[in-house]
């Protein structure tokens, strides 16, 4: 597989780990293996710092900037670091007629591809069996019936 072809399909796996983010229920799995993925494309020079723009989902009603980052044909925004203030161009407003490519991958294929790049690890933690609070434990077949020890008076 080639340079581009590779940097393509992590795009592409990209791009379909962040639509699926978007409808989760619990998206912060899939926005961290995100993160991880383009933070490791920029570091390899493979993915370009663009600029801010503004965020589209003001939190509070506080407007916030979002950095875009490019990976091939592929535009994603990220929470911007400090330096990238300094760094970048603010951009203004994000462009609603722009889309990025449709891509037709399977959550389940972008992950394996992020996974590999990134090498993820699963944790191997033991989950400990959940038990409610109001749980009481049953002392059924745990006495002595009948009861052998004789009490003296």
């Amino acid at each position: 597989m080639t340079h581009n072809n590779n940097t393509d399909q992590l795009a592409q796996a990209i791009y379909s780990i962040n639509r699926h983010a978007k409808v989760a229920t619990k998206p912060q799995h899939l926005y961290s293996i995100k993160k991880a993925a383009l933070d490791k494309l920029l570091q390899e020079n493979k993915a370009t710092k663009i600029g801010l723009h503004f965020s589209k989902n003001p939190k509070n009603s506080n407007q916030h900037s979002t950095l875009l980052i490019k990976v091939s044909n592929y535009y994603f925004h990220l929470p911007p670091e400090r330096n990238d203030f300094k760094e970048l161009n603010h951009l203004g407003e994000l462009d609603e007629n722009y889309r990025n490519p449709q891509t037709r991958m399977s959550l389940s294929q972008a992950k394996k591809i992020i996974y590999k790049y990134i090498n993820w690890q699963t944790p191997h933690t033991k989950k400990k069996k959940e038990t409610p609070s109001y749980y009481t434990p049953s002392s059924l077949g745990q006495m002595e019936w009948p009861p052998t020890k004789k009490f003296n008076k």
